[in-house]
């Protein structure tokens, strides 16, 4: 079974009830229809009745629940959270209605306050900070968690590195330009995502384009500082670094260019030094590697809720899907 079976099987062990609120996006319709043919999750369509029926069209949804927010009679305690929330930010009752009854990602993240979902996968035709921004405004970051962050899992076919060709590749999606201690927390984070959701030992790699001090330069400077505070915050953790990518994943390379190294050459989890590198690494492995890209996921949150690239495709969004339903039980 590959990466995403594993996770789907575990996924429909104990079902949870995912939000999607794009329903302007034939993808998302696509995507439950299978979500709910193969028992993943439960799901929940943010729209109207005539919004989905013409927009699923042909496609069996009949399992999914839809909810409309002009209709529910969940919207009005739904205004008065939000207002309750956001009335230091001047947030009023009337703000909030408008708010709630346009902008469904909206909706759905206080659908997941309120307890009425456990999660919520959107960003098939949103940006990454629209997604976001109703997390951090609602759900708020996660008890202990000092940056949300994202990554993507990939799951590289015929590949004999990282877990069976399974990485977190992070942060692959939010952070732009990581000081060291956010770069240290976004390993910590990565590292226990890794662990929920592949359940194998993290070996992380802080990479660079230095393998321990073959380059001098600022940029090295900052990934040596973030392996350092990261080594002392996670001492149970195989951490290592600066590394190289071949020096942290080719068992070879790794011992002939860190020959001291726990982690060189058995990386799984690998930390990028900026927004850039990430962005660049995973999409080249993508389409380069045929990988499956799975994110970005998000970690940091309150609860699950995650990104999608917006290249999706709508099996990529039952993928997403079925991880999220994972972090979900794992809540």
């Amino acid at each position: 079974m590959g990466f995403i079976d594993v996770i789907k099987e575990r996924a429909k062990s104990n079902k949870k009830t995912i939000v999607l609120p794009e329903t302007e996006d034939r993808r998302t319709y696509e995507a439950a229809a299978q979500i709910l043919k193969e028992g993943i999750a439960n799901v929940v369509l943010v729209g109207s009745e005539e919004e989905v029926k013409k927009g699923s069209e042909g496609l069996d949804i009949s399992g999914a629940v839809i909810v409309d927010p002009a209709a529910s009679d969940k919207t009005a305690g739904y205004i008065d959270k939000l207002v309750e929330l956001r009335q230091k930010k001047g947030m009023t009752p009337e703000q909030a209605k408008e708010i709630l009854l346009n902008q469904y990602l909206y909706y759905g993240v206080m659908m997941v306050k309120m307890g009425d979902a456990d999660g919520m996968v959107s960003g098939a035709c949103h940006s990454t900070a629209d997604t976001l921004r109703p997390c951090l405004q609602i759900l708020k970051t996660k008890p202990g968690t000092k940056l949300v962050s994202a990554f993507f899992l990939m799951a590289v076919p015929d590949c004999e590195y990282g877990a069976n060709g399974t990485f977190v590749f992070a942060d692959s999606g939010l952070n732009q330009n990581p000081n060291p201690e956010e770069l240290a927390a976004i390993a910590a984070s990565s590292a226990e995502s890794f662990q929920l959701l592949v359940q194998e030992e993290p070996v992380v790699a802080m990479l660079s384009h230095s393998t321990m001090g073959s380059a001098k330069h600022a940029d090295v400077d900052k990934v040596v500082e973030a392996t350092k505070i990261a080594k002392e915050q996670n001492p149970e953790l195989k951490l290592d670094g600066e590394f190289q990518l071949d020096a942290a994943i080719v068992p070879s390379v790794g011992q002939s260019k860190a020959p001291n190294s726990p982690v060189a050459g058995k990386a799984n989890v690998l930390i990028f030094p900026d927004l850039d590198a990430g962005n660049i690494g995973y999409k080249l492995v993508q389409r380069l590697a045929k990988a499956e890209a799975y994110g970005p996921v998000t970690q940091g949150i309150a609860k699950p809720v995650n990104d999608l690239s917006r290249g999706c495709s709508a099996e990529d969004i039952v993928g997403v899907v079925a991880i999220t339903a994972v972090q979900c039980q794992a809540e």
